[in-house]
């Protein structure tokens, strides 16, 4: 199978700027790029995602360059509904130091920022050497400005399309990047960049875009309730990162594995195979969740989030440290820890609703203290822990907080 196919069979291409990119993408040794602006001090699993392509392109022989958006990121690119909001100059440049750190240490290709090239461009410049090329009309007919006219975009988001024309002109010049990569919503930026290439050296540059990676409601991949699930693993713990992959859709779940992972395709369709015929077990989601952890974070914290996940799904908690709980219960109902019969705590915390009830879930084994079940309606918990976790039934968790430990 040559790149292409393989690229196509896994859903990675969506479009591409000339049908000759085929053929230079099997023969390999392009120099290509593909970038994401300081928005954050670390990326999140929708930039792994697209990120990948990075490795994946080398694999075959082509020279990979991850661009950090130091200048870019200063006025944001226009986003479909409203104008993003414009991050302070001190984030912007700490969020970049911390993009290339981590992006050097995941990814280990080349890290350049586009604010080392466009700090010294003055305004007159600007329009005599770049603006001159791009003709409004051709401006106002790319998809995402198009869908602002209605609403309203500044003369600053409309100046972003410019900006990353540039940056691929800028690569071009300098290092013969004459590849750009990104996701299906940055198209119009990319032929911009092609047709500047083309227009100010008269030579062919090529782009190609791959589909936004989405889950079951449409979102992009890798938000939670709103919440980006970080690559860094001080922001989003390997378990989190594990819980939020072995609850992947089944119906979405052999799609993420030919888009997020680097089995061959004979593997893949054996998995899905056994998925379809056992979906109870979770096949498919439990190797989703060991490529991607073990590729971030390394073989260890994938199997120590799994034993975490183990020891939650058993109820088995005692084992558990003071992080690892901290990290495993952030968000379930928190109390102080009081030294009352434990009949009492249910009660005057709500974990039942009456003494009755309470008594109901002790005979019936519904009701366990760190790990293990309790019937005796005056047992103390332990004063000598920082947590006691108490569970009701099979996956209702509480969690008494002693604040003197």
């Amino acid at each position: 199978m040559t790149l292409f196919e393989d690229l196509k069979w896994r859903g990675l291409i969506k479009d591409i700027t000339s049908p000759e990119l085929e053929k230079k993408l099997n023969e390999g040794g392009m120099t290509f790029y593909i970038g994401t602006d300081p928005t954050a001090d670390s990326m999140h699993i929708g930039h792994y995602s697209s990120f990948l392509i990075s490795k994946r392109l080398a694999k075959y022989g082509h020279h990979p360059i991850l661009l950090i958006g130091g200048a870019t990121g200063r006025i944001g690119d226009p986003k479909p509904t409203t104008e993003r909001e414009m991050k302070s100059i001190e984030e912007i440049e700490k969020n970049a130091i911390g993009l290339t750190k981590q992006a050097e240490s995941i990814f280990g290709f080349e890290v350049v920022n586009n604010w080392d090239w466009s700090k010294d461009i003055n305004f007159i410049d600007f329009l005599r050497d770049y603006g001159k090329f791009f003709n409004i009309n051709y401006m106002l007919d790319k998809d995402i400005i198009r869908r602002r006219l209605d609403t309203g975009i500044t003369y600053t988001e409309f100046s972003y399309m410019i900006m990353q024309a540039m940056d691929f002109l800028h690569l071009y010049e300098t290092k013969n990047c004459t590849l750009q990569v990104a996701g299906s919503d940055q198209w119009g930026n990319i032929t911009a960049g092609v047709d500047l290439i083309r227009k100010k050296t008269g030579n062919e540059a090529y782009g190609f875009t791959m589909p936004l990676i989405l889950d079951k409601d449409g979102k992009k991949f890798g938000k939670s309730e709103g919440n980006a699930l970080w690559l860094d693993k001080n922001k989003t713990s390997a378990y989190e990162l594990y819980q939020y992959l072995i609850n992947t859709d089944d119906e979405l779940v052999i799609d993420y594995l030919k888009k997020l992972t680097f089995l061959p395709k004979e593997e893949i369709e054996k998995i899905e195979t056994l998925h379809k015929n056992n979906l109870e077990k979770r096949i498919a989601q439990q190797e989703l969740a060991k490529q991607i952890i073990t590729d971030l974070h390394g073989k260890e914290e994938y199997l120590h989030a799994k034993e975490v996940s183990e020891c939650l799904f058993t109820g088995k908690v005692s084992s558990l440290t003071d992080k690892e709980i901290e990290t495993v219960f952030k968000g379930v109902p928190t109390f102080d820890y009081e030294e009352k019969n434990l009949i009492d705590l249910l009660v005057d915390n709500k974990i039942t609703s009456s003494k009755r009830e309470a008594r109901e879930f002790l005979k019936n084994n519904a009701i366990s203290v760190n790990g293990e079940f309790i019937e005796d309606e005056n047992f103390l918990l332990d004063k000598t822990r920082k947590y006691n976790i108490v569970r009701r039934g099979k996956k209702k968790y509480f969690v008494f907080v002693n604040q003197n430990k």
